[in-house]
């Protein structure tokens, strides 16, 4: 039986991550690696450290939910990244693909005709955009369809000038790829994606490296456009029944604020607005 590379790739990830004060143990000597030790974590999930060992080489296929929650507790994982553990521990009996982007429902479309005053996008569990409405292509060149606004976000210089936080913008959007993906580890379009960024930035290998797992939630950033200026806009991340972890993402303006004139000004340099 082939070993589960990805849920052994993540116990190291995250062990290399919490620190013994973290978890009330004593500190002895200088360590050779950051983290807890492999039997600092069996000790504190009450399994062997022979079993722990197994379990980060991927060679037991079958822990139980009994010893997953042992594991999420020694290693102080949060809600979705305890999910995440599950689900890796129970991959798939043959490998999950996802098909290429495509289109998105005719009436999801209209949608976006619907609403033209605030940008919105449709983007699938990788981060391509499906669809897009003018006022978010206006917002950011990323959100033209067939993009993938993650590798758009990372490698395009502009994109770092328009957030103020790029930053933690960046974390959160990493590991909010892990979530959407989840058990998908080995999907090509992963794959090729994660080799690309990887090799083209420093930034990305690390925050990947990490393992981090957050949802997609909804949110508010400042953004400094090169045309309207200064935006503080909310996000909102719905999901789309019916498909495969399709997102409808709209940014919308308190109202009556600078931010919705100043998006009412990004609608008027749009062709055909006045």
């Amino acid at each position: 039986m082939a070993k589960n590379i990805a849920f052994g790739q993540y116990l190291q990830a995250r062990r290399k991550l919490v620190r013994p004060e973290d978890v009330d143990l004593r500190n002895y000597g200088r360590r050779r690696v950051s983290g807890l030790r492999r039997e600092e974590v069996a000790g504190l999930a009450g399994i062997s450290v022979d079993y722990y060992v197994r379990l980060e080489q991927g060679k037991d296929h079958h822990p139980s939910p009994q010893i997953l929650d042992a594991l999420a507790r020694a290693l102080r994982l949060d809600p979705p990244s305890t999910v995440h553990l599950h689900r890796l521990a129970q991959p798939a009996l043959r490998p999950l693909t996802s098909p290429r982007p495509a289109g998105v429902a005719e009436g999801l479309s209209h949608l976006l005709v619907t609403l033209a005053h605030v940008p919105a996008f449709v983007q699938d569990r990788f981060m391509n955009v499906l669809a897009a409405n003018p006022m978010a292509v206006a917002l950011s060149p990323r959100n033209e369809p067939g993009t993938n606004v993650l590798r758009a976000a990372f490698l395009d210089p502009a994109e770092r000038e328009l957030y103020e936080d790029w930053e933690r913008v960046m974390e959160e959007a990493t590991a909010g790829l892990r979530a959407s993906v989840g058990e998908r580890v080995n999907d090509p379009q992963l794959e090729e994606l994660v080799i690309e960024l990887s090799e083209r930035s420093a930034y990305f290998l690390k925050l990947w490296g990490r393992h981090d797992v957050r949802p997609k939630v909804a949110g508010k950033r400042t953004l400094h456009h090169p045309v309207v200026g200064e935006l503080e806009l909310f996000h909102e991340k719905l999901a789309v029944t019916g498909t495969d972890g399709h997102l409808l993402v709209i940014h919308h303006a308190e109202p009556g604020s600078s931010s919705e004139r100043a998006l009412e000004r990004l609608a008027r340099t749009l062709p055909g607005r006045t």
